[in-house]
C-alpha cells in the first residue's frame, strides 16, 4: 500500500501472497464513548484504559472537558489511549462557552444530547458536513417530550442541535422508532435527570453497553421482555453514577476487517487479541461462521452474573470457503456497522446473499448502501439494490479498481481489504477516513501481508 501526497490521501493496494500475524484491534469505540460520558456524570476520578484513539473518541473526550470535567490523555499502546477524568458529577456540569464540536461522531452527539437535556444549561451540538446530514429527530423528539427545549435545522431533523435543558426532566414511556442503541442510550441518560421512572421499549434488541456500564456504576436499570417481542428498559431518575475504572476490550467492528480478510484470502491465518464478544455486538462473528468462516474463539474474560462488564476473547481466523446466506432485518440491526464488510464477503462467497432491511445504512457517515454497491460493482461483483434490500451474487473473482469512500471509514477499510485479493491494483480514495476509528489500519495491513 502506498499513499499519494495529496490533500485527500489515496491508498493503493495490491494483492497479498499471504496474511499472517497477531493483531490487537483498537479499543472498542462504542465502549470508549460511553466510558468518557459516564465519567463526566460521576463525581470523582475515573480511569479509562485501552480506549479507542480515533478522531471520534477524541471528539467525545474534548466534549467532556468542555462540559466541566478535567480530562487528561495519558497515552497508551498503538491505536489505544488511557484517559484520566476527574469530574464534579452531573450536578457540576457547566454550560459550554462555545459550540460542542462532535466532528464526525453521531454517538457523541446523540448520547451527549441526553446528558445536556437533563441539566439547566444551553448547548449547541454540531459537527462536520457528514454529521450534519445525519438524522437527529429520533433523539430530539423524546428529549422535547421530556421537557427540554430542542431546536434543529431542517424542521428539527438535522444538526446543529440546540438544547436548553431543565432539571428535572419528565419521565416518559418511549418506543424506539428504529433499532438504535444511540437513541436508547440518549433516552436512558436523560432519564437519570428525570422525575420518575423512564421506560424505553425497543422492538429489536440493540447493543447493551450502556445498560451494562450503568449497572457497573451503581445505577439500577431493569431489562425485561416486551409484549410481542423486543425489550423494555426501565430506569428511575435521580440515581447517582459512581466513578469506575474501565478496561476497554478490542473493538469487534475493527476486528471484523481482519476476520473477513482472513476468510476471503486463500492463504491466511490471523490472531486477534482481546476482542470484545458482547452478545449484542458479536453478530458479525456468528454470521461469518454461518457463511463457513473458520474462526476459533478462546474466551479471555466474562461478565459477572448481573450482566456487568464485557466478555472478551482471542480470535483465530483462517482461510475458508464461504457460501451465501440470507439476513433478516433483525440480523442486519445486530450487525449494522459490519454490513458493508459482510457484502464484501458475500461477493467472494459461492451462491447468493440477500440482506433485507438495510435502510438504516443510508443514514450513517455516508449512504453506505449506495457506497458499498458502487464500490463492489467497480471491483467486478454483482450487486443489486432494491429499496432497503441488497442482493449479491457471489463467486466472481474481483479485479482492481478505483473505489470511492465518501469519507466513510468503514467503506475505506472494506475496499482496502478487497484489494488484498483483487487482481491488479485497487485504489481507495480519501483513504485517511479510516483514522476516524482505526488510526493504525494501513500500517497493520502492511505488517500482516509482509
Amino acid at each position: 500500500m502506498t499513499a499519494a501526497e495529496s490533500p485527500r490521501p489515496v491508498a493503493r493496494i495490491r494483492p497479498a501472497a499471504h496474511l499472517r500475524g497477531e493483531i490487537r484491534p483498537p479499543g472498542d469505540k462504542s465502549i470508549s464513548h460511553r466510558a468518557l460520558l459516564l465519567a463526566l456524570l460521576a463525581s470523582g476520578e475515573s480511569r479509562i484504559e485501552g480506549a479507542g484513539d480515533g478522531r471520534d473518541v477524541r471528539a467525545t473526550a474534548d466534549l467532556v472537558a468542555a462540559l466541566g470535567a478535567t480530562v487528561e490523555r495519558l497515552g497508551g499502546a498503538e491505536g489505544a489511549a488511557t484517559y484520566r477524568v476527574v469530574s464534579p458529577g452531573a450536578g457540576g456540569i457547566t454550560e459550554p462557552a462555545g459550540v460542542l464540536d462532535c466532528r464526525n461522531s453521531g454517538t457523541t452527539l446523540r448520547l451527549s444530547a441526553g446528558i445536556v437535556a437533563g441539566r439547566p444549561i444551553f448547548a449547541v451540538l454540531d459537527g462536520d458536513d457528514s454529521l450534519r446530514r445525519r438524522p437527529i429527530a429520533r433523539v430530539a423528539r423524546p428529549l422535547a417530550e421530556m421537557g427540554a427545549t430542542v431546536a434543529a435545522r431542517a424542521g428539527g431533523t438535522l444538526p446543529p442541535l440546540a438544547i436548553t435543558g431543565r432539571t428535572p426532566l419528565r419521565a416518559i414511556d418511549f418506543v424506539v422508532p428504529v433499532p438504535s442503541a444511540q437513541v436508547k442510550s440518549c433516552v436512558l441518560l436523560a432519564g437519570l435527570g428525570a422525575d420518575g421512572t423512564t421506560r424505553l421499549r425497543e422492538p429489536v434488541a440493540t447493543r447493551d453497553h450502556t445498560e451494562r456500564m450503568l449497572r457497573a456504576r451503581g445505577v439500577a436499570v431493569s431489562t425485561s421482555p416486551g409484549e410481542g417481542g423486543g425489550l423494555v428498559h426501565a430506569l428511575a431518575g435521580g440515581q447517582a453514577v459512581q466513578p469506575r475504572d474501565e478496561l476497554v476490550p478490542g473493538d469487534v467492528s475493527g476486528a471484523a476487517f481482519w476476520l473477513v480478510a482472513a476468510a476471503i484470502h486463500p492463504d491466511a491465518e490471523l490472531v486477534l487479541r482481546d476482542v470484545g464478544t458482547n452478545p449484542t455486538r458479536r453478530a458479525i462473528i456468528d454470521l461469518l461462521r454461518r457463511m463457513g468462516a473458520d474462526i476459533e474463539e478462546r474466551p479471555s474474560g466474562e461478565p459477572d452474573a448481573a450482566g456487568v462488564g464485557e466478555p472478551r476473547a482471542d480470535l483465530i481466523a483462517r482461510s475458508a470457503a464461504l457460501r451465501g446466506i440470507e439476513l433478516t432485518p433483525e440480523e442486519v440491526a445486530a450487525a449494522i456497522d459490519e454490513i458493508p464488510l459482510l457484502c464484501l464477503a458475500a461477493a467472494v462467497a459461492t451462491g447468493r446473499t440477500r440482506i433485507r432491511g438495510a435502510g438504516e445504512l443510508r443514514h450513517k457517515e455516508s449512504d453506505r448502501v449506495a457506497g458499498i454497491a458502487a464500490g463492489l460493482a467497480a471491483l467486478g461483483a454483482r450487486v443489486r439494490v432494491e429499496g432497503e434490500d441488497i442482493e449479491i451474487e457471489g463467486g466472481r473473482a474481483l479485479r482492481g479498481a478505483v473505489t470511492e469512500t465518501h469519507d466513510d471509514h468503514r467503506l475505506a477499510m472494506t475496499f482496502a481489504v478487497a484489494g488484498l485479493i483483487a487482481r491488479g491494483e485497487t485504489t481507495v480514495r480519501d483513504a485517511d477516513a479510516a483514522s476516524v476509528s482505526y488510526p493504525g489500519f494501513y500500517a497493520e495491513l502492511e505488517r500482516v501481508r509482509a
